[in-house]
């Protein structure tokens, strides 16, 4: 957490998490699974839309290797499946998937080259991807981060940057008639064990979260024997009011905030 991120309560003691910006009216989340936004993030994304804000999804997989006893084409039906629903419940309607390996995300050009085009395509002002540090926590000893992840959250960053440089994959400006777009404002990491910003979220926009995550109803059933509703509840409420303690006690989702 950083010092400028933060502001004391209203006893001066305790550091706050600073507001995320409202500056915006279109989003891009890309992710490389299936689910990947309904650990946490679908809450936000359910505040913003139900403000009037849209948000659209980009996917680098379709998590064709998440489940070990589903074979791998069936998973990626499956899952795309669970993903557009999933999408919907928070009011997201436009879900794209990029085609790449799940498992075996390769950092480079291909991939940068991809995110670049969908940044360009629906030309956001908010970026929002996932963690893409080595941890899932700053403590010792905390989970170690999968490679498809630290893989898509640094060519997140690096592709907003391609995004806006007409010069790089010009071949999409001649092809495709799509121009550059440099008017990316900020990146927003979830799940970032280096937290900066958050997001409060109401009683609706929980609710709406929950309903997320539980629509990958059958990754959540191979993932664990626990009730699947039980589980979300708590993935989602445990994560919630983790952060409204860096919130002055309200739900929030938090970001790592990256400016652009």
């Amino acid at each position: 957490m950083t010092a400028t991120a933060q502001t004391a309560d209203e006893g001066g003691t305790a550091p706050r998490l600073a507001p995320m910006p409202q500056e915006w009216t279109r989003a891009l989340a890309v992710v490389a699974h299936p689910d990947d936004l309904e650990y946490g993030a679908s809450s936000a994304v359910a505040e913003w839309t139900a403000g009037g804000k849209e948000v659209v999804y980009v996917l680098a997989t379709r998590g064709e290797a998440g489940i070990d006893t589903m074979e791998p084409g069936e998973a990626a039906r499956v899952r795309e499946a669970e993903q557009r629903a999933s999408a919907a419940a928070v009011g997201v309607s436009e879900v794209e998937f990029l085609g790449h390996r799940d498992g075996v995300l390769e950092e480079g050009p291909a991939l940068r080259r991809d995110i670049a085009a969908a940044i360009r395509r629906h030309r956001p002002e908010l970026v929002v991807t996932i963690n893409h540090r080595e941890t899932w926590g700053d403590a010792p000893g905390s989970p170690w981060n999968t490679p498809d992840h630290r893989v898509l959250g640094r060519s997140v960053l690096d592709a907003v940057g391609d995004a806006g440089n007409r010069w790089i994959f010009t071949d999409q400006l001649e092809q495709d008639g799509v121009l550059p777009w440099d008017g990316v404002r900020w990146v927003a990491v979830a799940a970032s064990p280096a937290v900066t910003h958050a997001v409060e979220v109401g009683e609706e926009a929980v609710r709406k979260g929950l309903a997320s995550l539980l629509e990958h109803r059958a990754y959540i059933e191979a993932l664990t024997d626990e009730d699947p509703e039980t589980y979300a509840r708590g993935i989602v409420l445990g994560g919630l009011d983790r952060y409204a303690r860096l919130n002055g006690g309200r739900r929030s989702v938090a970001f790592e905030l990256f400016p652009c």
